[in-house]
């Protein structure tokens, strides 16, 4: 693995149509470099297709939407091109905007170009060039939370995202949302979530505040300085963005959150380095968020299931392809089983909850 992310091969049923996008580029860059650039893909995302173009005195990253049958609101180029553009200005680690094709005739599909950010981006396990200690692996995780507290922060009136949500009420339409989109993509061999979906509504809060969220946030999502891997350089794939909760966003977060005693198929969810030592913990997370912006938490174990149920629901969207031969990408050939292992952790978060609320009622 090396230090920085190149991308590579292109998969199979996934290729682009360089001369198509070459074509359209030089109309937003007029000196970029003769002949075609050489592209790569980008392995990580199971969402969005991501593919770097390499010319000479430019280094370009292009997202298009997957083929195949997707949710109506997901996979929306023209609106997470918009949404990083207006933060750029007051939200420095998002990338500079290119420009936004909607025009189908050119690859049959919208998408975008942005700049790429050169740096080391933290999958499940960090590359083997990079050796951090134990301090630099802490230091890690608070500059990474950081920036997210920082995002919660940002004046959405200044960014001109007053528009990107609803507003109040975001706790009950995500809930609702979430359930429905998992009943549409629902397959036999996979866990109903009935209980945990009928747990949820009775116990949806008021809305904390309403903020910029990022609704997909992860160590794989941002980009570490090269000379230094515990600073946060840039954040990436905005798809989901949106105005909403911040401690809907902390759960969501914690939902991806495998730690080093975690045991079982949820050890095989793993999808970046929170196993390491030096990392908070899923408590310590939630102690950092609380003591650094003040927020109060009134009920955690609810966010804390709505975040696991929210990717399950993700990996059952995806699967759903896979089971339908919309995709033959093997890496989600056994997403259904991992659906049963985070059934399985909300169902004992919400039982280690109601016991909790007996024994108080019972003082």
């Amino acid at each position: 693995m090396a230090l920085i992310d190149v991308g590579g091969a292109i998969r199979h049923g996934e290729e682009l149509d360089t001369p198509a996008v070459d074509a359209w580029l030089r109309r937003l860059l007029p000196d970029l470099a003769a002949g075609l650039p050489e592209v790569t893909q980008y392995s990580g995302g199971a969402s969005n297709w991501t593919y770097r173009l390499r010319y000479a005195n430019h280094d370009l990253i292009l997202r298009r939407p997957p083929a195949g049958t997707k949710a109506r609101s997901a996979h929306d180029m023209v609106r997470e091109f918009k949404v990083q553009d207006a933060l750029k200005p007051v939200y420095p680690v998002v990338a500079d905007m290119i420009g936004l094709c909607t025009d189908a005739s050119v690859i049959g599909c919208d998408f975008y170009v942005m700049r790429r950010i050169e740096g080391i981006i933290p999958r499940a396990n960090l590359p083997k060039e990079l050796s951090l200690s134990e301090a630099q692996v802490r230091q890690l995780c608070t500059n990474t939370l950081d920036q997210l507290i920082a995002l919660h922060q940002v004046d959405v009136h200044a960014a001109g995202l007053e528009k990107l949500g609803k507003g109040a009420g975001y706790c009950k339409r995500q809930v609702d949302g979430w359930s429905d989109r998992y009943e549409k993509a629902r397959t036999w061999n996979v866990p109903s979530y009935k209980g945990v979906r009928a747990w949820l509504k009775a116990h949806t809060p008021e809305d904390v505040k309403t903020c910029v969220v990022h609704n997909d946030w992860r160590f794989d999502n941002v980009v570490l300085d090269p000379a230094d891997p515990t600073r946060v350089i840039g954040v990436l794939d905005w798809e989901m963005a949106t105005l909403g909760d911040p401690l809907m966003e902390l759960g969501n977060v914690l939902a991806y959150w495998i730690e080093d005693a975690d045991t079982g198929l949820l050890r095989k969810t793993r999808r970046q380095p929170t196993h390491l030592k030096g990392m908070l913990t899923r408590k310590e997370v939630v102690a950092y968020y609380q003591q650094q912006t003040g927020i109060q938490i009134e009920h955690w174990a609810f966010y804390e299931v709505f975040g696991l149920f929210r990717v399950g629901a993700i990996i059952q969207q995806i699967y759903y392809r896979y089971y339908h031969k919309q995709t033959d990408n093997p890496a989600f050939r056994n997403f259904w089983l991992l659906n049963w292992a985070i059934w399985r952790r909300c169902r004992q978060v919400i039982a280690a909850d109601t016991r909790t609320m007996t024994q108080q009622g019972a003082r």
